[in-house]
């Protein structure tokens, strides 16, 4: 009898894009392994049109299929990796991470119009408090609006809505085929992304040898190094809290750089910095690039946001 791996995932077309796309590199590179998609509501399905601090923060997109995969109804759990909380629940890891997409954060405008040639006092659409604060940094006079849905529904609501303009992962546009809506992207050093956007993560269990064995073999060791780096900046700042909080780490070579960034809600106190060094220290330097912001005030942004 042939081997059938189950695969958690939410139930969104990106989420099920995402698991469809890692179930076929799994077949690809086991052909003796046929693959099966479990369908999961999470809470942040849930309750789509409520802010995430809300509703619960970071991790409401993943707590249920996590803990389908601890009951061992699924073998696997596919996420967006910047869903994902810094601390894992006990008995689970990131068993591999996909190759990276793009990581930048894109504008999709009503007439095509660039970031710098939205008329004054536009009106744009997300949820995000990171791009909001780096967005009114770089123009104070934007009305930002809250925004949520899925890719397809917050494309929708820029012409319902009456928006000049959203900001969304360029990633999730590309892999929806909505690449073509794009008026601009912003670089990752202007705009910092979210920590492990772009990047897709497989989580399994821990005391699953075989499937760990797996995973390592579909691992995209740079995304994976990349996305760790990121992960243990956001750590050191407090893990998943829902604050201004960006972070992008690049490797080249033997040589991984990051940029950082920690921003008041308003946009007006912006702490950014950099790093670089070996790749195998990718956590520490992270960690070390967080240290930086929090000392050069970062520290106190975040003090004022969470207290």
């Amino acid at each position: 009898m042939r081997r059938v791996l189950r695969i958690g995932s939410r139930g969104s077309r990106l989420a099920l894009w995402q698991a469809e796309f890692v179930s076929s590199i799994i077949r690809a590179d086991f052909p003796d392994i046929d693959t099966e998609i479990v369908v999961i509501k999470t809470t942040g399905d849930r309750f789509l049109d409520s802010p995430l601090s809300k509703i619960g923060g970071k991790g409401v997109f993943v707590k249920e299929i996590e803990e389908s995969l601890l009951r061992k109804e699924i073998d696997i759990a596919v996420h967006s990796m910047k869903d994902l909380p810094t601390s894992l629940p006990p008995g689970l890891v990131i068993g591999a991470v996909i190759r990276r997409g793009d990581p930048r954060d894109a504008l999709v405008s009503d007439k095509g119009v660039s970031f710098f040639g939205l008329p004054e006092g536009a009106v744009i659409g997300t949820s995000s408090l990171r791009r909001k604060a780096q967005l009114l940094n770089l123009r104070s006079d934007l009305k930002l609006v809250p925004l949520r849905g899925n890719v397809d529904t917050r494309l929708k609501k820029l012409r319902k809505e009456g928006l000049d303009a959203v900001v969304l992962a360029m990633a999730a546009l590309n892999r929806m085929g909505f690449e073509k809506e794009v008026s601009e992207c912003f670089p990752a050093d202007v705009v910092v992304p979210a920590p492990g956007q772009g990047a897709i993560a497989v989580e399994c269990r821990k005391d699953n040898s075989e499937i760990a064995s797996l995973l390592s073999r579909i691992n995209h060791g740079d995304s994976f190094r990349a996305v760790g780096c990121e992960r243990s900046f956001l750590e050191r700042l407090g893990g998943g809290c829902q604050v201004p909080v960006g972070c992008y780490a690049e490797v080249r070579g033997k040589i991984i750089r990051a940029v950082g960034v920690v921003a008041s809600t308003d946009g007006r106190e912006v702490i950014r910095d950099s790093i670089e060094g070996p790749v195998d220290d990718y956590k520490n330097l992270g960690k070390e690039l967080a240290e930086r912001i929090l000392s050069k005030g970062g520290k106190d942004i975040l003090l004022k946001l969470t207290s």
